[in-house]
């Protein structure tokens, strides 16, 4: 398990490999790992929500 400290940098790696455009399977730590859920957290932050395609609003 990490510290605050490591989750919170790893929250925000996430969240700048979202916003590079990186796929979420370029995460560095272990299934297991609370790491891993706080980089999908960042990564997710950052990614957009994709809605229904083909939609004429």
């Amino acid at each position: 398990m990490g510290t605050r400290e490591d989750i919170a940098r790893a929250m925000l790696a996430g969240r700048e490999a979202g916003q590079a455009g990186k796929r979420a399977t370029e995460c560095p730590h272990p299934a297991e790992s609370l790491l891993r859920t706080a980089w999908i957290r960042g990564y997710a932050a950052a990614r957009p929500v994709v809605t229904g395609q083909g939609s004429t609003e």
